[in-house]
């Protein structure tokens, strides 16, 4: 589509020369001879950028350049002042004008500052729209369960600091939402949040991904690039699957965490980072600590905040509301009124051990909405799995006497799984069900004496 442009001016010998040039470059111009039209004629029809003459019968310049202002913010205003009225072009910047030219001027010079206007506006616009995919994201965090309920207030309260936060958690259950959601909750939410998954490379590519490069570095540097840690100058960086590092990155690493400063492959040039740091793993790195297969000291750099997002199986009664919300999502992708969910359905969904967690859940409504015939997901449509599952209590746990709370029984049912495993919390976590960073987050919770 051609780009809109309106041009406010008294002269017509000027409003002809402009309307000439810009029609060439492939312009749609409007133009008008004063500022109240110009305002007026915005009002009817926005334009992509607006170039306005400082000296206008009936409005000048600046008069218009606020009203149009009030109209849309974001539009990019040129100014065209006489010669020697530099100062009140700079004055019109401060009200929000984005550039200014002085008359007489070269044609090639306009051109280049409307180039570069609309470049401005395109990227501004690009921004605005992933902030608010952003938003969007973090803000369908679906959920009603106590455990995700603790965990939100914990990232609301973390997010904004500076500190670096840890997410822990099985793959699919939302690690990049939570980033989402601190990085948009902080006081870098203006910056960029950049994110890498750190499983995804090997160790040379991930180096340079990270760090950048030098023009000659390697074969194939033709030219310096920037890495992801000095794009996120001002914002958060997000190292997904940190627990896949090798030992030299682990050290490298390590350094940026302490010194907050790098270099780029290949230079020496010290670049000193303003950035935060969140990571996430699926890892258990406290076991690879012991292991030895992750450093001590990197992993208590990372945990200073350390959020253990539950499994979907932990949350079962989530579950309603996230196949409601999936329903609707696909039923809207896809162009269908919006669907129901059989309750017999909903009950084997219900019972199933989900280890795919929510990317499993998602992925099978997508499928159903697919090839449902009717306007209600039955059993039948189901995948075999999720037909014959059938989730029970271990039989072998003692429930308390009658009239307890919910509560209660599972600070129970803790207790004797930790007895019957000599207080080993893994084995006690696998006796539950659950992940060991869960058991741990609920031995908190209910303040269970491990000792």
């Amino acid at each position: 589509m051609k780009n809109k442009i309106l041009i406010a001016d008294d002269e017509p010998n000027m409003i002809w020369a402009l309307k000439r040039a810009l029609i060439k470059e492939g312009y749609e111009v409007l133009s008008v001879e004063n500022g109240e039209e110009a305002v007026e004629s915005f009002k009817e029809q926005e334009s992509d950028l607006v170039i306005l003459d400082l000296k206008m019968p009936k409005m000048d310049g600046m008069e218009a350049l606020t009203a149009i202002k009030e109209i849309n913010p974001k539009v990019p205003i040129i100014m065209i002042t006489a010669h020697g009225t530099t100062k009140v072009a700079v004055e019109a910047m401060k009200v929000g004008a984005l550039d200014y030219i002085s008359k007489p001027f070269d044609i090639e010079e306009l051109r280049v500052t409307i180039r570069k206007a609309l470049e401005y506006k395109t990227l501004n616009d690009e921004v605005r729209y992933l902030r608010g995919k952003l938003k969007e994201e973090s803000s369908q965090i679906i959920y009603q369960s106590k455990i995700m309920d603790d965990l939100m207030k914990m990232v609301h309260r973390v997010s904004p600091t500076d500190a670096t936060v840890l997410i822990l958690a099985e793959s699919g259950t939302g690690k990049e939402l939570i980033a989402n959601t601190i990085h948009e909750s902080s006081n870098r939410y203006k910056g960029p949040l950049v994110k890498i998954n750190c499983g995804a490379l090997p160790e040379n590519l991930l180096e340079s991904e990270l760090f950048g490069y030098e023009k000659g570095a390697f074969t194939g540097a033709v030219s310096r690039k920037k890495g992801k840690f000095e794009l996120a100058q001002g914002g958060t960086i997000f190292l997904d699957e940190i627990g896949e590092i090798s030992d030299a990155m682990q050290v490298k690493l390590l350094r940026v965490l302490q010194e907050k400063e790098f270099e780029r492959v290949g230079g020496e040039e010290t670049i000193k980072g303003d950035f935060r740091v969140i990571a996430a793993t699926n890892k258990n790195l406290n076991e690879m600590v012991d292991k030895g297969e992750f450093r001590e000291d990197l992993y208590y750099r990372l945990n200073v905040i350390p959020i253990h997002i539950p499994s979907l199986k932990e949350r079962r009664e989530d579950i309603p509301l996230l196949v409601d919300y999936f329903i609707e999502k696909y039923s809207k992708q896809m162009g269908k009124p919006k669907m129901s969910i059989s309750k017999s359905a909903l009950e084997k969904m219900m019972n199933y051990e989900w280890r795919g967690n929510i990317r499993e859940l998602q992925n099978i409504i997508e499928r159903c909405v697919i090839l449902s015939l009717g306007l209600e997901i039955t059993v039948d449509i189901l995948p075999n799995d999720i037909k014959n599952a059938s989730y029970t209590m271990s039989s072998n746990f003692i429930l308390p006497e009658e009239g307890v709370s919910l509560e209660e029984v599972e600070k129970s049912l803790i207790t004797q799984a930790l007895e019957r495993t000599g207080y080993n919390q893994t084995k006690a976590a696998k006796l539950l069900d659950i992940t060991r960073h869960t058991l741990i987050y609920r031995l908190e919770k209910y303040d269970i004496d491990i000792e």
